[in-house]
Parts: C-alpha cells; sequence; structure tokens
C-alpha cells in the first residue's frame, strides 16, 4: 500500500539546469533552475519555471530571450552558489569566475565554461501560482567537443550532468546506462 505525502512537485529526478539572461541594466546574469525540461520536440523548445521575485525573471520578460546551460557534477559547487546568490546583490560571474559569452542568436548570455548551451527565444510566458513558466524556442545548440559522442550529439556519459532530488534537496549524478529506448519493450503487447 502507497502512503499518500499529499500535493507537492515531487517529479524524480529533475535536471539542473543554468538560465543566463542579462539584466535590465545589461549586466549578464545566470541562475540555477530544476524546475525545466523539453516542452516540445518541433518547434524544439524548453520551459524553464522560475518565481517572480528571482532577478532573472523580470530580464527575461523585457529581453524576451535566455540561455539554457548545462554543467558537468564537477562544476556542482559554482552551480549550487548560481542557485544561491542573487544577481541584483553581486556579479555572479565575477564571484565564479566564469566568463559571460553573448549568445550568437538571442538577446542573452551564456556560460563559456558549462560543456552545453541551448539559446532560446521567449515564446510564451505563463503564471502559475508563485512561477512563472517561461517556454523558450530553441535556435540553436552550442557544445564542447568534448562532450560529443557518436552522431555529433551530447553523450550524457562524458556530460555528466546534474540531477536534482526535490524532495532531499540534493544533486546526484546520471547512474549507469540500462538499455536501448524504443527497443527494450518489443514484444509485449502488440509491438
Amino acid at each position: 500500500m502507497k502512503r499518500s505525502l499529499g500535493a507537492r512537485a515531487l517529479l524524480y529526478p529533475t535536471p539542473v539546469v543554468v538560465v543566463g539572461s542579462y539584466d535590465p541594466a545589461g549586466k549578464p546574469n545566470a541562475m540555477t533552475a530544476a524546475w525545466a525540461g523539453v516542452a516540445c520536440s518541433q518547434p524544439p523548445c524548453l520551459a524553464v519555471s522560475i518565481r517572480r521575485a528571482r532577478h532573472s525573471h523580470r530580464s527575461i520578460l523585457e529581453r524576451r530571450a535566455f540561455t539554457v546551460n548545462l554543467a558537468s557534477q564537477d562544476q556542482v559547487r559554482l552551480v549550487d552558489y548560481l542557485g544561491i546568490a542573487s544577481g541584483a546583490d553581486e556579479d555572479k560571474f565575477a564571484t565564479a569566475g566564469l566568463t559571460p559569452v553573448r549568445a550568437t542568436t538571442v538577446d542573452a548570455p551564456y556560460i563559456g565554461e558549462f560543456p552545453v548551451v541551448l539559446e532560446c527565444r521567449l515564446l510564451h510566458a505563463i503564471d502559475l501560482g508563485v512561477h512563472t513558466q517561461f517556454i523558450g524556442e530553441v535556435l540553436d545548440v552550442k557544445a564542447d567537443e568534448a562532450v560529443l559522442g557518436p552522431g555529433g550529439v551530447p553523450d550524457i556519459a562524458l556530460l555528466r550532468p546534474l540531477l536534482y532530488s526535490p524532495g532531499q534537496g540534493a544533486y546526484y549524478e546520471v547512474g549507469p546506462y540500462l538499455a536501448p529506448a524504443f527497443t527494450v519493450g518489443k514484444g509485449l503487447g502488440g509491438v
């Protein structure tokens, strides 16, 4: 028998992303978010939910753009800092020793040291309780050669992205390979 835990956002795990934007004064900012995911495959879109109180919220609305940066496990301390400090109070790029790079397709910065970035044009902003869900169309993906696998796409074993456990408030790593998608389930039912 399962025990009820109540209405909570306990989807396990969530990806850990760092959202890049320029604030109203043009200063680059970055914030960590764990409420993020794929929203559509054609056109390619991502959804990131951010509290209205966050410094990045207004910036994304004004610039109509943001980047989604993926860090590797060895960058967990930087990622955590970007989520607990406020860009309204300090220059997070300078404090963390990170390099803001102007995106080529949107009006937002990305983090030069993080291995993957998705450049997004804001399509929709939907208010949902304490968060606004920003849906961005992915206009370009950039990746370091070191994390690219066969077929020229990021390889999860090379990227080593961070995962977040909402109930525990903790970061985790990706586990070992299990099985090929769209294949392992064949032979059950009518497929």
